[in-house]
């Protein structure tokens, strides 16, 4: 995992590795017309009834109308440069466009919208055990609600061929990143022989009152007893980990990666600090925490 820079020159953080997914879309395409794409943006809302959380999916979702398709492209930030399709075509030179691909503008969109972490690739999102509901292909469109996830694999049976994922808007729409050389957009939803069902995200629990949910980076990250290193840790992250922060404050100087920053969170799920170097955000001082 490589680490980018944050706004201040003294800290650092990660964002998510990038998983090279929707691998079966790479294919030609045209770029939409502006005229096309300001009418997708305008159309780009929950059409029907859903939970808030549910409308908060489609609404992060659908700010990103007009970002380029990327492969590889996006995290839960917002765009990034993707990289160059091994199949060449419209993708060979996606190193060099900022964008999206399918999974990371649907785990932008959960992040965004509703706090939900997903994981990268989107074969494990298929099989993401957080999954409030799940609906097959046979059931169509029909029990769907905005906010749910569509799937497509090379096998509908077996979600771990799932190569493309979208987001449902209601009445038989979505907006999706399908392809290299088009924008994110508003589609129709198309239940083709690679329909693979779908899969509702919203009602998951939410960050506890008073707490801000941040995505950590790493591997085995220590939680401490305090702010700082002195004394053992109190339990590890094994991955990359959605955590609740309740206050931060100034503790020990931790350097990693050629990173240093004094400045450290406490989680009061775990009752432990973290030090804020592996909270996955662009400031040092995260935004919106209190002083403890």
């Amino acid at each position: 995992m490589h680490r980018t820079n944050r706004t201040l020159a003294t800290a650092g953080g990660l964002l998510f590795a990038t998983a090279l997914t929707c691998t079966g879309t790479a294919t030609a395409a045209s770029p939409p017309a502006s005229s096309a794409g300001v009418a997708a943006a305008a159309d780009c809302r929950p059409l029907a009834d859903a939970p808030a959380q549910a409308q908060a999916i489609v609404n992060a979702a659908c700010s990103q109308i007009g970002v380029p398709y990327s492969w590889g492209g996006g995290s839960v930030h917002g765009p990034t440069y993707g990289q160059d399709y091994p199949g060449g075509g419209p993708g060979a030179h996606d190193s060099r466009v900022k964008g999206f691909d399918c999974s990371h503008l649907v785990q932008y969109a959960a992040w965004q919208g509703a706090g939900i972490a997903l994981p990268e690739g989107t074969w494990n999102q298929a099989r993401w055990t957080g999954a409030t509901a799940r609906f097959t292909r046979t059931q169509g469109t029909a029990p769907l609600q905005p906010g749910d996830l569509l799937l497509w694999g090379s096998d509908p049976a077996n979600l771990g061929s799932v190569h493309h994922i979208a987001v449902y808007l209601g009445n038989g729409k979505m907006v999706e990143a399908r392809e290299s050389g088009t924008l994110v957009k508003v589609s129709d939803v198309r239940l083709d022989s690679q329909y693979a069902g779908a899969l509702r995200i919203a009602g998951t629990q939410q960050p506890p009152t008073d707490t801000k949910r941040f995505m950590t980076w790493g591997t085995q990250v220590g939680l401490r007893p305090e702010p700082g290193t002195q004394k053992p840790a109190a339990s590890r992250l094994p991955g990359p980990t959605a955590v609740d922060v309740l206050c931060q404050a100034r503790g020990e100087t931790v350097t990693a990666e050629g990173y240093t920053n004094d400045a450290w969170s406490y989680l009061p799920k775990y009752k432990a600090w973290i030090s804020n170097i592996y909270i996955n955000d662009p400031a040092a001082w995260l935004p919106g925490v209190p002083t403890c």
